[in-house]
């Protein structure tokens, strides 16, 4: 199947839309189809400021209106406890207010853009799609993230080269609560980061403070900015550590 043939055959549908590669293609391909896709952005503060400012772009680009819903996940006791299921508490919780609220506007569809690399294994994000019976298009069509990057600067959408993104919640420790703070401090941290020229990159949390993991071809940099990025950093982290095993981009 086709995601031409897919959306002729559903016509009309809600979409989670976080700015980045997959639902910013699929929102293209779903208009492009002729189909009625309504982008939905859960603004959460596990979300970066920057991701719904691409959000905004993208939609811009497109001539599609955003939708944003702001929720306070941080009142969610499951998920804030930060189980090593966290994701799954998390979607369900998210998905669940996304598909009611588009529910409410008429779409008995809810589509998000998964692709055919997720691997579905145990993936705790996807069963919790799976049992709201999320639909994933981009997977269902066997599209994997290298072609709907290479789909995407066919179609001039600003989002083909975009690094895969994962929400803030994932720079915290499993078992370690979720605060406002740390989510905070994270955020900024990696702000600083992204304007010293880094890039696909994570700042997670640990013990003592933070430490800091690049790609391969940035551990140069990292080390040549040591100082700045002491300066970027130090008042937000008592302790700073950068992992000299490179990071490999997956999530």
């Amino acid at each position: 199947m086709t995601l031409e043939q897919f959306f002729f055959q559903h016509p009309k549908a809600a979409l989670a839309f976080s700015g980045g590669v997959d639902s910013a293609y699929l929102l293209w391909a779903g208009l492009q189809a002729g189909a009625e896709v309504w982008p939905y952005f859960v603004k959460t503060p596990f979300q970066p400021r920057f991701e719904l400012e691409d959000a905004y772009r993208l939609c811009e680009q497109l001539n599609a209106d955003l939708i944003v819903l702001d929720y306070d996940i941080l009142d969610q006791e499951t998920v804030v406890s930060n189980p090593p299921d966290r994701c799954y508490h998390c979607k369900r919780w998210m998905f669940s207010k996304l598909k009611r609220y588009a529910a409410s506007e008429g779409f008995s569809l809810l589509i998000d853009g998964t692709n055919a690399s997720d691997d579905g294994g145990d993936r705790p994000g996807i069963r919790a799609l799976a049992e709201l019976e999320v639909r994933s298009p981009l997977r269902e069509c066997g599209l994997t993230k290298e072609q709907v990057r290479a789909l995407s600067r066919q179609a001039e959408l600003f989002t083909w080269d975009k690094p895969s993104y994962a929400c803030l919640a994932t720079r915290v420790p499993a078992g370690r609560p979720i605060t406002r703070e740390d989510l905070e401090r994270v955020e900024r941290g990696e702000e600083a980061l992204a304007s010293l020229g880094f890039r696909d990159f994570r700042l997670r949390l640990t013990a003592g403070g933070a430490k800091l993991q690049v790609l391969e071809g940035q551990l140069p940099l990292a080390l040549k900015r040591r100082t700045d990025i002491l300066a970027a950093l130090e008042a937000n982290f008592s302790e700073i550590t950068l992992d000299l095993r490179p990071r490999v981009p997956m999530d």
